[in-house]
C-alpha cells in the first residue's frame, strides 16, 4: 500500500532528536494560523484530534493527522515531510532547534490513486 505521508532522511534525524528530548510525538498538518500550512510536531497526546482530522499514517512511529479541509486539497498527493534551516512561527517542537518542518508533495500515480481509492477513505481522529 502506498503511504499517504513519508519523511526525508534529514527530517528523520530531527524527529529522532525530538523523540529523545520529548518522548513520543505526533504530527498535524494544519492549514490555518501560525505557520500557515506547516506540519506541526507535538508531544503525543497534547494535540487533541477530532472528527475534523484525518489520520494519514505514521512517520518514524509518530501518528500523522491532517485537517479535513486540507485533506480535500491534498488528497491526490503524497506528503513528504522535510526539514529546512530557520525558525517557524508556530508552536512546533522543532523551533528551538533552529529548523522547521516543511511539507513537500508529489502527485500520486494513476496506479497509486486507484490503490488508495480501493482501500477507502482514511480514518478520522477521535471525537
Amino acid at each position: 500500500m502506498v503511504d499517504r505521508v513519508t519523511v526525508t532522511p534529514e527530517a528523520v534525524a530531527v524527529i529522532g532528536k525530538l523523540k529523545a528530548l520529548h518522548g513520543a510525538l505526533a504530527f498535524h498538518q494544519s492549514g490555518g494560523c501560525c505557520d500557515g500550512s506547516a506540519p506541526m510536531c507535538f508531544p503525543a497526546g497534547e494535540f487533541k484530534t477530532g472528527a475534523q482530522d484525518i489520520y494519514l499514517g505514521r512517520i518514524e512511529d509518530c501518528d500523522f493527522f491532517i485537517g479535513a479541509a486540507q485533506f480535500e486539497y491534498w488528497s491526490h498527493t503524497q506528503l513528504i515531510i522535510d526539514v529546512v534551516p530557520g525558525r517557524g512561527s508556530g508552536f512546533s517542537l522543532e523551533a528551538p532547534e533552529g529548523v522547521r518542518f516543511l511539507t513537500r508533495s508529489r502527485v500520486f500515480t494513476d496506479a497509486e490513486a486507484a490503490e488508495l481509492e480501493a482501500a477507502g477513505p482514511p480514518p478520522r481522529g477521535a471525537d
